[in-house]
């Protein structure tokens, strides 16, 4: 296991990346958490050790204003964490033991791996969004999201909803995203799990989501929630086998 930090334009992103014992070269899956989630959530660090049991790198990073990583919480967005991963996606391609790269992300960190695959669709060779937050845009564009209300045409400088305190910018930006955009540009694989007792983000959206995408798998896990508390196991098959059948 090596933990070092990837610099973004000033900010340096906490991140670990652990290989398979002995293997000279071997594909990379790069792992992202969701909105005020870390890396060592219970889901985030087992998507990573399923890849190194069939194999694979993982590298699990943070994103601005999450866990040990540089920014303020409150003044992150997805804009912001759109160009950490772009970065970290550079940073996977310098690494001469990867052979092919794979994004993975939860929530947000999901929501984020959609548009990333838009975005970068030759340099990822397939991806899993877990339980993607595409409530996020449609949210901000509406006024109600993570327990706030506010008026969409008229956003505050800041809005505090007790869970979380964050920054206008973060809705002004989040409207801007349409994700059938970023679906629309990735042709590759893609494995996308979602459970149907979600109450942070209805299932509805993956079940759309996955219409959209051109070789999509979905994966509903029955009375399930956000973090998989139920079938987290059997999540992680499916990662496998994702994994391995995308080589």
């Amino acid at each position: 296991m090596k933990e070092f930090y990837i610099d973004d334009d000033g900010i340096r992103l906490h991140a670990k990346l652990q290989k398979p014992e002995n293997a000279e070269k071997c594909p990379l899956l790069i792992v992202v958490h969701g909105l005020t989630g870390h890396m060592e959530e219970r889901h985030i660090k087992a998507a990573a050790d399923a890849a190194n049991e069939i194999g694979f790198a993982s590298l699990r990073v943070e994103m601005y204003g999450h866990g040990q990583s540089g920014g303020d919480f409150e003044k992150h967005t997805i804009f912001k964490w759109i160009g950490n991963i772009m970065t970290v996606i550079d940073y996977a391609k310098t690494l001469d033991f990867v052979t092919d790269l794979y994004l993975c992300g939860h929530s947000q960190g999901g929501m984020l791996t959609m548009i990333a695959a838009g975005m970068r669709p030759d340099d990822l060779k397939g991806i899993i969004p877990m339980s993607p937050a595409l409530v996020i845009p449609d949210g901000a564009r509406k006024g109600g999201m993570l327990g706030m209300t506010f008026d969409p045409e008229h956003i505050p400088d800041v809005i505090d909803g007790g869970k979380a305190k964050l920054s206008g910018d973060y809705f002004r930006t989040a409207q801007l995203i349409h994700i059938e955009d970023s679906i629309h540009c990735y042709h590759g694989p893609v494995l996308i799990t979602h459970g149907d007792a979600d109450p942070a983000v209805p299932v509805q959206y993956s079940i759309d989501a996955a219409k959209e995408y051109e070789n999509c798998r979905l994966v509903i896990l029955p009375d399930d929630n956000h973090g998989y508390d139920l079938h987290l196991d059997r999540v992680l098959d499916e990662i496998k086998t994702f994994l391995k059948d995308s080589q």
